[in-house]
């Protein structure tokens, strides 16, 4: 973080200063700005949030006993000084953005979409930081608080700022957009994601497109030219279009795309730069799309397209439970996708289990969709039916939520199960799993199939490595 005196936050947030020691001396915040008070550190501000089940101020004491110098309260706290404000929320929108206007040399990349974000921002980062100095968010740092703690990261050195901006709302993504205003935009697609809470695949895209809404004239709209939502977005921005994808007249387009019998994609590259191959190493012919848009973001800050390239060739996977493949020593192949779920992105985790099952049983365990509203039984029985058009051997469905997907009409070739729980689904695995068995877990994330998935990665049902994620 660019570092700030406790005046200086006081200044910037219209706060008052309570608790300073005796001395009189204001505390300088030089290391991350936190909510959670576990990860705090030396030189740390704590920022005290009150949620819907917890009271930041009760973990301020914590926070100091792990370093942090200062906190943002809505109260005066004893255990440190601190800058007590009405709204914290608003106060520590104001302290990102102070840090972001201090920043002398930094353009700013969002991106969003119904599916993909946090994969292709992961690749983002990792490419532009082969070039410059790069912050990217955390896992999925997408929402009011997640921009801010990535925002406030950014340092004097940093040259690229990747923001992921995720939306439950029409407004959500022009408020993230006026914490961390963007040069460049990229939207991804627009899928039924969260179509309980907007009502429709049109409001969705409405809501998308506040991104490239809040770009200047001066900025770059990087767009999903094979998703007409997202192309007419070109209707509604003032910034330069840079359409991407396999349509023809794709600024950087894919072609001849290649899937190989491990899930990874190859294509040819075909940009205003030139032309290039490309190998993925993240598994799913969907991560083809996700990165024509890194090239064509990394091409607009000024990498070379063959350093483009051997970037995106090298990068992995960052975050956590996204087409985490895992070779068992058995010769199982486990295929963990199971951080989020909806339609969409259930389609693209059958479509690689598919390649990678070639010749091989496939499994796959299946859990609820969230948010979608009265679409969700429908939604699950198609992606039911998806998994047997993908000739899955085994289809496990998890949860009462996810039932529609086991109530379709069985197809030839493809066993359906019910069971519970997740507990349920791991007995029947450890029963009958064996090599060399490929099993895809793929869910939102209220099944617990991601620690199923973690736990499944040994033959050894003594061995769990799942943590449970905090949520503090």
């Amino acid at each position: 973080m660019i570092a700030l005196s406790l005046t200086e936050i006081e200044t910037i947030t219209g706060g008052t200063i309570s608790g300073l020691a005796p001395d009189g001396e204001v505390p300088l915040v030089t290391g991350s700005v936190v909510t959670d008070s576990r990860v705090a550190e030396p030189g740390s501000l704590y920022v005290a949030r009150i949620g819907e089940a917890m009271d930041g101020h009760r973990f301020v004491g914590a926070a100091r006993d792990n370093g942090a110098v200062a906190a943002l309260t809505s109260r005066p706290v004893d255990d440190l000084p601190c800058v007590v404000v009405e709204d914290v929320q608003a106060a520590f929108v104001a302290i990102s953005r102070a840090v972001l206007d201090r920043a002398t040399d930094l353009t700013v990349v969002g991106i969003t979409g119904s599916s993909g974000k946090t994969s292709t921002k992961d690749l983002l980062g990792t490419v532009l930081a082969s070039t410059a100095p790069t912050i990217a968010p955390v896992g999925s740092y997408n929402s009011e608080v997640g921009v801010p703690l990535t925002v406030t990261r950014v340092t004097d050195e940093t040259r690229f700022l990747v923001v992921e901006m995720g939306a439950r709302g029409i407004g959500h993504i022009d408020y993230l957009t006026r914490i961390a205003p963007p040069r460049i935009g990229v939207v991804l697609n627009v899928g039924t994601a969260h179509v309980g809470e907007f009502g429709s695949r049109e409001a969705i895209g409405r809501a998308k497109s506040e991104l490239v809404q809040a770009l200047p004239e001066d900025g770059v709209a990087v767009l999903n030219a094979d998703d007409p939502v997202v192309r007419a977005m070109s209707d509604v921005t003032r910034a330069r279009i840079v359409l991407v994808g396999e349509a023809p007249d794709a600024t950087v387009r894919a072609a001849d795309v290649r899937v190989g019998p491990d899930g990874r994609a190859s294509f040819r590259a075909v940009t205003p730069a030139g032309e290039a191959e490309v190998g993925l190493r993240l598994v799913g012919r969907h991560h083809v799309g996700n990165a024509l848009a890194v090239l064509a973001v990394a091409l607009e800050c000024g990498l070379a397209l063959d350093d483009a390239v051997t970037a995106i060739a090298g990068a992995g996977v960052v975050s956590r439970w996204r087409m985490e493949v895992t070779e068992r020593a058995d010769g199982v192949t486990v295929v963990n996708d199971a951080y989020n779920a909806n339609p969409d992105s259930m389609r693209a985790a059958l479509a690689a289990l598919e390649v990678m099952g070639e010749g091989r049983r496939t499994w796959a365990v299946l859990g609820s969709m969230l948010e979608l509203g009265d679409e969700s039984a429908g939604e699950h029985a198609e992606v039911g039916e998806e998994a047997q058009r993908r000739r899955v051997d085994e289809l496990v469905v998890v949860g009462e939520t996810a039932r529609p997907m086991a109530d379709i009409a069985p197809a030839a070739g493809t066993r359906i199960r019910w069971v519970e729980d997740a507990d349920a689904a791991e007995a029947l695995l450890r029963a009958e799993l064996a090599p060399p068995d490929v099993v895809l877990f793929k869910s939102s994330r209220d099944a617990g199939l991601r620690w199923l998935g973690d736990r499944l990665t040994t033959t050894d049902p003594t061995d769990d490595k799942s943590t449970q994620e905090d949520t503090q």
